[in-house]
């Protein structure tokens, strides 16, 4: 026996399904799956062309939202407006500012934001306005374009045509046939020089494999350079620590002579004031002692009975 199936119910779930579907299909669209744009406007004074619906909005180079809206300015046709869905949470600040770029030679133009420093307050629709408005600046081709037309249009410019026109012909009337005569020679002589080098070029390309042999050896002693100049600093610091714990000892030798000195010259004071006078006195004494001794020794020497008769009496004279 087959089952009964209820079509109507079927039916029902089949059209909700679909219209489930369409729902998120439009919302996906709507929100280009990636999250939740901002609206933003900007104005631009130069020509868009390569610009379309859904051209990228570039933030320093990262694709951040899609051209919406392309019109002329209602309140001003002589600019253009264009509505730019932007990602929600990127940093568009009072000084970002709105420039076409033309990419390569494809001719396609985005919009490329530029600024948004971090002191910068959050970009935010004003008194007036439905959306937040991003300035603008010209492109570099329309800089370029308005150069010129300033240029085209500066009466200047005839006068300075006609300036560079007689500059030429002045230039060419100091090449008289003097002058001409004379870049000839120079020519010629440039012709010989060129086929004397063409002459020694075996003799200029032995010097030049010289030059390169010598300049391979040069960088042969850099690298040896290279490779020892660690151990030379290390040494070098080595010695130059030495150094300064060999000045450190003799600034502390030093240190301990100076306090020695200073404690013997306090015993030198007393020693001078005090046993240098009795010194003196004893030099003395000992000079006369000496004194003596010596007449002792002359005396024994011309008279020895002396020491042991003594010393003769004199004789006594008449009338004694």
């Amino acid at each position: 026996m087959e089952p009964k199936v209820n079509y109507t119910l079927v039916g029902l779930f089949l059209a909700l399904l679909g219209a489930a579907a369409l729902a998120a299909v439009l919302w996906l669209s709507k929100t280009d799956y990636r999250g939740v744009y901002d609206r933003y406007y900007t104005y631009m004074e130069e020509s868009v062309t390569g610009l379309s619906k859904d051209s990228y909005v570039n933030y320093r180079g990262v694709d951040v939202g899609r051209v919406k809206e392309i019109i002329l300015d209602p309140d001003n046709p002589e600019r253009v407006r264009l509505a730019l869905d932007i990602v929600r949470g990127t940093p568009v600040k009072e000084d970002t500012v709105a420039v076409l770029e033309t990419q390569g030679l494809t001719g396609i133009t985005t919009v490329n934001l530029r600024g948004g420093s971090r002191a910068s307050a959050a970009l935010t629709a004003k008194a007036g306005e439905a959306y937040p408005v991003i300035k603008s600046e010209p492109s570099f081709l329309a800089q370029i374009r308005a150069g010129l037309a300033h240029l085209a249009a500066d009466q200047q410019l005839p006068a300075l045509l006609a300036n560079l026109n007689n500059l030429a012909l002045e230039a060419r009337d100091v090449l008289d046939a003097r002058s001409r005569s004379d870049l000839r020679r120079l020519l010629a002589d440039l012709a010989r020089v060129t086929q004397t080098l063409a002459e020694h070029r075996s003799e200029l390309a032995s010097s030049i494999a010289k030059a390169d042999a010598a300049m391979e050896r040069f960088g042969a002693v850099g690298k040896q350079l290279d490779e020892r100049l660690p151990a030379i600093l290390d040494q070098t610091s080595s010695t130059m620590r030495g150094l300064r714990d060999m000045s450190g000892e003799f600034a502390r030798a030093s240190a301990s002579l100076s306090a020695a000195i200073d404690g013997g010259r306090t015993e030198l004071a007393q020693f001078t004031g005090q046993t240098l006078p009795e010194t003196t006195v004893l030099i003395a004494e000992v000079r006369q002692l000496t004194a003596t001794l010596q007449r002792l020794a002359h005396d024994l020497e011309n008279e020895p009975s002396l020491l042991i008769f003594g010393r003769a009496r004199p004789a006594r004279g008449p009338g004694e």
